[in-house]
């Protein structure tokens, strides 16, 4: 399956990616590609809409933590939200939700 990326939003200090399909070795560089530039501007809180993910691997959640460590550097704020129940256990299992910021598709608290 592909991977569906759509910028919708780019406001001065807000950027909203969204997401959808399947985030795996084929179509992690994809993703990395779109969302580096955006969380690597000074200040700027990026989200990152999940919720019509229905796949992600170690790749794909490598890609995130390397989002996140460029955020750290240039003091800007990386959240991922809507995921679903099976998307958000990978991030779980792995310990990645105590150091991202993340939304269940099931919690309210996005922006």
């Amino acid at each position: 399956m592909n991977l569906e990326l759509d910028h919708v939003k780019n406001e001065a200090n807000y950027e909203l990616l969204k997401v959808s399909g399947e985030i795996d070795a084929y179509t992690a560089p994809k993703l990395k590609e779109t969302l580096f530039p955006l969380v690597e501007k000074t200040g700027v809180k990026v989200e990152v809409d999940l919720s019509e993910v229905s796949y992600i691997d170690s790749t794909g959640l490598g890609v995130f933590v390397g989002a996140l460590k460029a955020t750290n550097q240039v003091n800007s704020q990386l959240k991922l939200i809507g995921l679903s129940d099976r998307v958000y256990r990978l991030f779980s299992i792995t310990g990645l939700d105590e150091v991202i910021d993340i939304v269940p598709e099931n919690k309210e608290g996005a922006r």
